[in-house]
């Protein structure tokens, strides 16, 4: 029986180094930023929930995608994932996907979920560089769940080395987050 597995999108940061709210930012169809993210999580996984804040996604219309408020999110980041892991009680796994990496492709996340089982960690690797959506199987929810701090799930990362499993992919967009709008402009480029 294949696992449930499904896609926790972080969308409740506060944009600062973007100067305005970044989820929102027009890409060149005219869709802002988030869409974008969703799209490419939709095409591969059935499952996702949207952890924003309030304020965070005004004039954004969710449609029929499942959306949790959450007003603690200036905790950071690592409170924004317990928020979130907490209302997943029927998942096997989990990708904690950030809302502001538009670009990575939807095999990419076909290819993670397809290996997610409740008691394994994936890491998606480009170039011999880690980076995101990290995996996690629900064996780490009720850890995941205790988290208050910004630094997510690096702790249990570190403490759980021995169901870690890295996965290579050739998805360079695992490494690129918007942070500013030079990003935005950047990523957006075609490569030369």
């Amino acid at each position: 029986m294949p696992y449930k597995v499904g896609a926790l999108l972080l969308a409740a940061g506060f944009s600062r180094r973007f100067g305005s709210r970044k989820l929102a930012a027009g890409m060149p169809d005219g869709r802002p930023l988030i869409e974008h993210t969703l799209a490419n999580l939709e095409t591969a996984l059935d499952h996702i929930l949207i952890v924003s804040r309030p304020g965070a996604l005004d004039d954004w219309e969710p449609g029929n995608r499942s959306l949790a408020r959450f007003d603690g999110a200036e905790q950071g980041m690592g409170a924004s994932l317990a928020f979130g892991v907490s209302r997943l009680s029927d998942w096997d796994g989990c990708l904690v996907c950030l809302a502001d990496m538009p670009f990575i492709q939807p095999q990419t996340y076909a290819l993670l979920a397809g290996q997610l089982a409740p008691d394994r960690i994936l890491i998606p690797r480009h170039n011999d560089r880690r980076g995101n959506p990290v995996g996690f199987g629900s064996h780490f929810f009720p850890d995941l769940a205790r988290l208050d701090s910004e630094t997510g799930g690096r702790r249990i990362i570190e403490t759980n080395k021995h169901f870690l499993r890295e996965i290579t992919v050739e998805d360079p967009a695992i490494l690129q987050d918007i942070d500013t709008p030079e990003d935005l402009r950047r990523f957006q480029q075609p490569a030369s």
